[in-house]
């Protein structure tokens, strides 16, 4: 299946200049959706998972479906004060300024292999930062997986030595 033409490309959003690549209009088919759920719990078998990962928001729509079909858990990455629990954070670069994230204190099992699911990998900060995260609590980075990178943002360097599979690549 071509997911690219399931993309819709918006001109100037969310400023000039910039072509946001909208995966709505993957999610609103049911054929394209499960279709990129199924590939990446492909990839998922393939580098062995114990639990699923994923950044707000994008992440919990791309990698819920994902641990539901491997019957392991989901842990959420959040901003700060948004986990009603203990979290551990890290902050992360952003062009202008710093941000961070957080993951409960008890999401991860030391050992425990860990997919990372978010729906874009672009300049790799978030993605960075929920990998410093998962190996703060223990756990094993099986690997990476992603809707769509966009290679020009060299979001990959951030992410050597791990596995990562991109379904599209702009």
């Amino acid at each position: 299946m071509d997911l690219k033409s399931f993309v819709t490309i918006v001109p100037d959003y969310p400023k000039e200049g910039i072509s946001f690549k909208d995966i709505t209009t993957i999610m609103d088919n049911g054929e394209a959706y499960k279709y990129a759920t199924d590939k990446i719990v492909e990839f998922a078998k393939q580098v062995g998972t114990d639990i699923i990962v994923g950044p707000e928001a994008r992440g919990f729509i791309i990698g819920c479906p994902v641990a539901y079909a491997l019957e392991v858990g989901f842990a959420p990455v959040r901003k700060p004060g948004k986990l009603p629990r203990e979290t551990i954070a890290v902050e992360y670069d952003l062009e202008y300024g710093k941000d961070s994230l957080t993951i409960h204190k008890d999401a991860i099992k030391p050992g425990q292999r860990v997919l990372i699911v978010d729906d874009l990998l672009a300049t790799g900060g978030t993605v960075g930062a929920t990998v410093e995260l998962v190996e703060k609590l223990g756990g094993v980075v099986a690997g990476c997986a992603f809707l769509i990178e966009l290679s020009y943002l060299s979001g990959r360097e951030k992410l050597k030595g791990y596995d990562i599979q991109a379904l599209m690549t702009y």
